[in-house]
């Protein structure tokens, strides 16, 4: 089997991850950046989302698994300690893979010209700097014109990070849906948008068209750049799916309640 193995970069991260290639080294692996069949990523949850973008062009090859070293995360949820034991259960084959649905960001600018991006937390979209002024629509019948600093739509694994922050829901890995959420809509006697976050099935699609400016920042998990020019963005459900490596079960809602409510 080919592997790599991602390192967040500190001094910790670096040796552990030096220490599992020499586990590796005593098997039949193959160590291969290039072509790995499965992925460690040592770190935490910003470390595997690293990963998922440097191998993004390979999900129907490649199976990701996380190690944290510094606090749990709903990606990376391996020990230091358990180092070892993973190396085993990798070599011998024994683990499930787990499915999680993506997010399809399509911009479109002038001129014909799109491009595509996925995403496995979420995407966000702010002004370059003025009024952030849009025409919401759902399955291109016009929904709202929203005004306020921006909306990010999410993943349903992406819902415990940002949108949770702007006030989302949360929404189990297993349902492929996308969630969109508000941040400071402007809602008077003028300007009125639903003010609430909205989940969508993956047959469903949210288009965004700007009303003035067309330049915008746009983020795809930790990747954030300003487009100018903008015609259009589109948010799908993706139909490719990220696969993690499970070898033991680990349920959603402990993942949630161990990072926000036991102490």
């Amino acid at each position: 089997m080919k592997y790599a193995v991602t390192s967040r970069g500190d001094e910790k991260s670096n040796l552990l991850r030096l220490k599992m290639i020499g586990y590796f080294d005593d098997f039949d692996m193959v160590y291969d950046e290039s072509e790995p069949e499965i992925v460690i990523s040592i770190g935490g949850d910003g470390t595997l989302l690293a990963a998922f973008h440097d191998y993004q062009h390979r999900l129907d090859k490649v199976t990701f698994v996380g190690i944290h070293t510094g606090h749990l995360g709903f990606y990376a949820d391996w020990r230091p300690s358990e180092a070892e034991k993973l190396v085993f259960a990798i070599v011998e084959g024994k683990y499930d893979t787990a499915a999680y649905p993506l997010l399809k960001t399509t911009i479109k600018y002038g001129g014909n010209k799109e491009k595509i991006y996925l995403a496995l937390n979420e995407s966000t979209v702010k002004s370059s700097g003025g009024p952030f002024v849009v025409d919401v629509s759902i399955n291109d019948a016009h929904f709202e014109r929203f005004r306020g600093d921006g909306l990010c739509m999410s993943t349903p694994s992406g819902t415990t990070a940002y949108n949770k922050a702007l006030g989302g829901a949360l929404m189990h890995p297993s349902i492929e849906a996308m969630q969109l959420t508000e941040m400071a809509s402007i809602n008077n006697r003028v300007y009125r948008t639903i003010g609430s976050p909205l989940i969508l099935p993956k047959h469903h699609s949210v288009t965004l068209k700007p009303v003035n400016d067309k330049d915008f920042q746009v983020s795809m998990d930790h990747l954030s750049i300003l487009h100018r020019d903008v015609r259009e963005i589109r948010y799908d459900v993706a139909q490719q799916k990220v696969m993690f490596a499970r070898f033991r079960s680990f349920p959603f809602w402990k993942r949630v309640h161990d990072s926000f409510i036991e102490e």
